[in-house]
């Protein structure tokens, strides 16, 4: 299973519109950010976790041909406003292809985008989405997916674990009926926005003190501001880093 983070970076990218901070100008190719998604290859399959604003640019970049299934994390327009970037797979290859997510966060996307999971008599397109709620493990080409309900804030997302890796975007906590599902994790790629602390995200510190408590051999912080610069990946303990834009992870088969 090859696991390839799209976009790494916060709700605004990196560099932020109008902002000439040194991160925002580093020439480190690291430090620029698209917005934070992640795409899953395992036996001929792409699996997209999120359709952020910058599909269009990350599957360009990563020369992806198709994708085979989405999975969402929640329905905040930085991980679900790129939806129609999936037109031109659509063209290409006729499939309407599964996409899954809570009830809560399908009935938001089907109130924004309706005409991605129907079509209307008057609509010009056709549906690109099959939607599917999810309300625990379910088998997804061959793999075991379990979702991992997150708190975000007043609210709530959803990560994913497949196997030994799991991705926990978009989180201020994890209840414990999902610490007791991420038990044996060694790969994780978790939500770390920034140094300082936030109401909606973990902060650095925050993020790395759960994933070391669940044990995970390797620590990935996404979803990262401008306040962070990837060259400050050297403060970090062993066994924690920070994500980047194209960073790929090779995982045993799961």
């Amino acid at each position: 299973m090859k696991i390839i983070v799209l976009g790494s970076g916060t709700s605004t990218g990196v560099p932020m519109v109008g902002c000439d901070c040194p991160v925002c100008r580093s020439t480190d190719p690291r430090d620029q950010r698209t917005r934070a998604s992640l795409l899953i290859q395992h036996g001929g399959r792409n699996i997209l976790v999120d359709t952020c604003p910058d599909l269009r640019q990350q599957m360009l970049r990563e020369q992806i041909s198709r994708v085979d299934a989405v999975l969402f994390t929640h329905a905040h327009a930085d991980h679900v406003n790129g939806i129609d970037d999936l037109r031109g797979f659509h063209f290409l290859h006729r499939c309407v292809v599964p996409s899954y997510a809570s009830s809560e966060v399908l009935d938001r996307l089907l109130g924004g985008f309706r005409y991605i999971f129907e079509r209307g008599v008057q609509d010009t397109h056709p549906a690109l989405l099959q939607p599917v709620g999810i309300d625990g493990p379910f088998e997804l080409f061959g793999l075991s997916v379990v979702p991992i309900k997150l708190e975000h804030g007043p609210g709530f997302s959803c990560g994913y674990r497949i196997g030994s890796f799991a991705y926990l975007t978009d989180c201020s906590g994890i209840p414990q009926s999902s610490m007791a599902l991420l038990q044996g994790v060694a790969t994780l790629v978790i939500d770390g926005l920034r140094w300082t602390p936030h109401p909606f995200h973990f902060n650095i510190q925050g993020a790395i003190a759960v994933a070391q408590t669940l044990g995970a051999a390797r620590i990935i912080l996404t979803h990262l501001t401008h306040e962070v610069a990837h060259v400050e990946s050297a403060q970090l303990p062993a066994g924690v880093e920070f994500a980047y834009d194209g960073m790929t992870l090779q995982l045993g088969d799961e």
